[in-house]
């Protein structure tokens, strides 16, 4: 299995064929909105609709966003429907074992073209008017084609590729700028994050059943941020649930509750908290009973196992975030200013037995997920705070950011930069990273190089 790095077909000259830059909305210049040093955000940033069409154009349009896991594609003509923002993609592996992205349009009058959310197939063929292209994207049937001029050439009008699709351990990411940075540089030290939760088994990992997905009032970035660097909400906000699932119903000991702990700070806008306390481990008894502590130690070092594989949480900027503890991946698709689609996977190592498996998933859904105990209540934090956001006063008032500011260090102990486990240092640095991008001419508004002899 591969992914695609290539430079697509020709069909994808036609992106901004006919509207260039010049043509295209008016920017916004977030500057003022955003005061990392002070550790203050407006909060028209998840009300103004003109800054929503903006990230559409310079956050979702240039950054690696995820798609899907390599589990889901077995065989030539496995696919899978999802978003890179708001643009509706099909992913799928072509005859040669190869993932492939394409825009999930048809390209003579737009629909949709596969409606399905997965599943298998050896053509895409449009329900409007019957074009059918295979699975390297290209046009290979056309009703009544003699109707159309001497000159029409279906190799013109192939699907349009997502030029960028790389995998970093069994995930898979997607950009539509050709000449991005590679996703590793772009992960950066984030990657040691990450391999707490994805290289604990020799073997990799693979998802459960299918896709959760649920609807929820309010902006993405709230879900992306709070995942980044809020573990402070969580004695608060997650008090009731808290008592639920201690072993005594009166909820977590004193010492779990105040845990140390570290936040890493990523420039390119990731980051990842984790509790260092001994006990933050994994609540499903089956579970914490399979993993052998020494040999991930050995696998994975002293460090990763006493703090990132733990009770944490992390974001992949922009809006790919995940849980190690139980297994939750999930992306935050962007629905307009005020609303996300939440789509979550329960993710496994492929080595467990199948009983330990199952113990992964039931603690997954019991915490996680649409009905999970503590979803619950991010999802009400999230639109309580955009349900009044709209009121003028109301925006007009700064939020603050400035827990922690200045504690950012390299501690000898986790790669990069870190803070304190209670601290808005990751969220301050994901904002930084989407003003500078927001305020960046994006790959597709320079304008296109001149026709040679002109």
């Amino acid at each position: 299995m591969s992914t695609t790095e290539h430079c697509p077909s020709e069909a994808n000259a036609a992106i901004g064929k006919m509207r260039g830059p010049e043509h295209g909305p008016k920017n916004i210049d977030v500057s003022a909105l955003v005061d990392t040093e002070g550790g203050l955000i407006d909060r028209s940033i998840y009300t103004d609709p003109g800054i929503y069409d903006q990230e559409m154009r310079r956050i979702f349009a240039r950054s690696w966003l995820f798609l899907a896991h390599t589990s889901q594609f077995k065989k030539p003509g496995d696919f899978f429907t999802t978003f890179m923002g708001q643009d509706p993609v099909i992913v799928t592996m072509d005859k040669t074992k190869t993932i492939r992205a394409y825009l999930n349009s048809c390209r003579h009058r737009g629909v949709r073209l596969c409606r399905a959310d997965a599943g298998a197939t050896k053509m895409f063929t449009c329900t409007y008017h019957g074009w059918s292209f295979d699975l390297a994207g290209a046009l290979k049937t056309v009703p009544n084609e003699k109707a159309y001029p001497e000159d029409f050439d279906k190799k013109d009008w192939s699907l349009i590729e997502v030029p960028r699709l790389s995998e970093y351990k069994g995930l898979l990411f997607a950009n539509w700028d050709k000449d991005a940075e590679d996703l590793e540089d772009t992960l950066g030290d984030m990657r040691y994050y990450m391999d707490a939760m994805l290289d604990r088994d020799p073997e990799g990992t693979e998802v459960m059943g299918g896709v959760m997905k649920w609807e929820l009032e309010g902006n993405w970035k709230l879900a992306a941020e709070q995942f980044a660097t809020d573990w402070y909400h969580v004695n608060m906000s997650h008090a009731s649930a808290l008592m639920v699932m201690s072993p005594t119903g009166k909820g977590p000991k004193t010492e779990i509750v105040a845990t140390p702990g570290r936040q890493y700070v990523s420039p390119n806008g990731h980051g990842a908290g984790f509790p260092t306390h001994p006990k933050s481990r994994f609540d499903a008894q089956a579970v914490h009973e399979h993993y052998d502590y020494e040999a991930l130690r050995e696998r994975l070092g002293d460090a990763a196992v006493e703090g990132p594989m733990t009770t944490g949480h992390a974001t992949v900027f922009p809006s790919f975030s995940y849980l190690p503890v139980n297994g939750s991946i999930r992306i935050w698709h962007p629905k307009g200013p005020n609303k996300i689609e939440v789509w979550a996977w329960i993710l496994v190592d492929k080595s467990m037995p199948d009983d330990v498996k199952d113990a992964q998933r039931l603690y997954n859904l019991r915490t996680f997920g649409p009905s999970g105990i503590f979803e619950a209540d991010d999802g009400e934090n999230w639109s309580e705070i955009q349900a009044i956001s709209d009121g003028f006063i109301t925006n007009s008032v700064p939020l603050n950011f400035q827990m922690g500011i200045g504690s950012e260090k390299e501690d000898g102990v986790y790669p990069g930069q870190t803070s304190e486990l209670y601290s808005d240092a990751a969220g301050r640095s994901f904002y930084k990273h989407w003003s500078k991008l927001m305020n960046t001419p994006a790959w597709h508004e320079h304008p296109a190089p001149a026709p040679a002899g002109e």
